[in-house]
């Protein structure tokens, strides 16, 4: 479950939906590297401020559910999974190595989305609405923009 974190003058709640690859998409994630991968993100816990509080396994990629602070943007959070895990991984099960011809575990791309805590855009708009005596919307955008 995710916690407020309270810094001295800020208080966030900043959760993110992560997905990577294996490389290849190579089916490589078996019981052993779960469990490998179970205890060094618990690790990765301990030493930065990143708290997993999902971690699901396919056989060809993995999904994490990651609470982080506003100073590690998204990129930071992924390559200090990624880089760790990849490295230890390598040296806890050695066959992986070998299955991925012993190069990188992960692909170079990844999926990252954005979690609410308290619902979805629809929700927060509500609540933004019912805050005031008399609300007005400025301005809405609908369309997705393509940069």
């Amino acid at each position: 479950m995710s916690e407020y974190i309270h810094k001295s003058h800020n208080v966030t709640v900043l959760i993110y939906h992560l997905v990577f690859p294996a490389k290849y998409r190579r089916v490589v994630i078996d019981s052993h590297v779960d469990e490998v991968l179970k205890d060094v993100c618990l690790d990765i816990e301990k030493r930065y401020q990143v708290k997993f509080l999902e971690i699901g396994t396919d056989r060809d990629h993995v999904h994490f559910l990651v609470q982080s602070v506003p100073t590690y943007s998204v990129t930071k959070v992924v390559t200090l999974i990624k880089s760790i895990t990849a490295r230890e991984i390598f040296k806890r099960c050695p066959q992986v190595k070998k299955q991925l011809w012993g190069g990188e575990f992960w692909t170079d791309g990844y999926f990252a989305s954005t979690v609410g805590k308290h619902g979805n855009e629809e929700m927060i708009g509500k609540y933004v609405k019912e805050q005031g005596m008399e609300y007005q919307k400025l301005h809405e955008d609908g369309q997705l923009a393509l940069f």
